[in-house]
């Protein structure tokens, strides 16, 4: 076919020709690299011949090498990202804090450094990490519906039910409820709590929002500020809550830890969450009276409590008690 054909300067003709694949060898940012390249031949002359195709072909497999040889993130790990994640490449950039076509760039072939590269990377493997991204830095993004379609995505690959936005409010609309002299330290450390049994439990957060270690312990930014008002004092009773819009799993963990965790002061949840791994690890080695914005990792809440739950062989979300005890028993 005429379109398969390119021009000969021997045979100063269209030809057809043959492709075959050579060890080569280029120069890239200074240091020489060998790869394996593809040679187009005159079907007539078996002179080598100019191929666009062949050309782009033969850079992508230098720029793999070097990347391979220097650590730096496949080029199709990146093009994967934007669909992962349900996000564009622009508003990636500008979540990511970069220039509005750097990622666009890094998508055309153009070769990241190697810190943006172990961004991209750690992006890719770890969904987690990308979800602190997202909510640290939502507000560089131009329109909120390119956060909510990625965060939708995201909840899809965390096992996050998709109607989970709003389920932290109804946790709290049940827990004030069922529960007297309810504090605001109370009730954050009985959501922290909450999240991390029913992970134990059935494998999946009952809801999105992430809690930082603060210097009294996990905290969820919002729902501090809206309570802060109260400081020392028990938050209002919160009356007629329909019981029904929870599955008869959560509740199981709601009721759980309503009767052997909301028996304690906010004070004494304090102590236990100050004594768990999540807390500990997330604030390093910062002193106690020392502020933090610090994100717990969901993966790591999720992984302290599956161990709790192994480790006093919980078989039903009742089981809770014995932990509650023991962490009681130990201060």
């Amino acid at each position: 076919m005429k379109d398969n054909l390119v021009f000969c300067a021997e045979c100063r003709n269209d030809v057809a020709y043959t492709v075959t694949k050579e060890k080569m060898n280029g120069t890239l940012k200074g240091e020489f690299y060998e790869y394996i390249g593809k040679i187009a031949r005159c079907a007539e002359c078996e002179k080598e011949i100019y191929v666009a195709e062949m050309n782009d072909y033969n850079l992508k497999a230098l720029y793999d090498v070097y990347r391979e040889k220097n650590g730096i993130i496949a080029l199709g790990k990146v093009l994967e990202i934007p669909g992962k994640y349900s996000i564009g490449k622009r508003p990636l950039s500008l979540l990511l804090g970069w220039g509005e076509q750097t990622f666009s760039r890094y998508c055309d072939g153009d070769i990241p450094s190697k810190q943006y590269s172990e961004i991209l990377q750690r992006i890719y493997d770890d969904p987690y990490y990308y979800n602190r991204i997202l909510e640290q830095n939502k507000d560089n993004l131009k329109t909120t519906t390119a956060y909510e379609k990625s965060k939708r995505k995201l909840n899809s690959i965390l096992g996050i039910d998709s109607d989970s936005k709003s389920k932290i409010d109804l946790v709290i609309g049940y827990l004030l409820n069922q529960c007297e002299d309810v504090t605001p330290l109370a009730l954050q450390k009985a959501l922290y709590y909450i999240q991390g049994f029913y992970y134990a439990f059935y494998k999946k957060f009952i809801f999105s929002d992430d809690c930082e270690a603060w210097i009294h312990g996990p905290v969820y930014r919002e729902i501090y500020n809206r309570y802060s008002g109260y400081r020392f004092d028990p938050i209002e009773k919160a009356e007629n809550f329909d019981v029904s819009v929870f599955s008869v799993s959560e509740k199981a963990i709601l009721d759980s830890v309503v009767k052997n965790l909301c028996c304690y002061s906010g004070k004494v949840l304090e102590w236990f969450t100050h004594s768990e791994s999540p807390w500990i690890e997330t604030r390093g080695d910062l002193s106690v009276d020392v502020s933090s914005d610090r994100i717990v990792d969901k993966e790591m809440i999720g992984s302290y409590f599956i161990a709790v739950k192994e480790k006093f062989d919980m078989l039903t979300p009742a089981d809770i008690k014995v932990y509650a005890q023991k962490m009681f028993e130990e201060m």
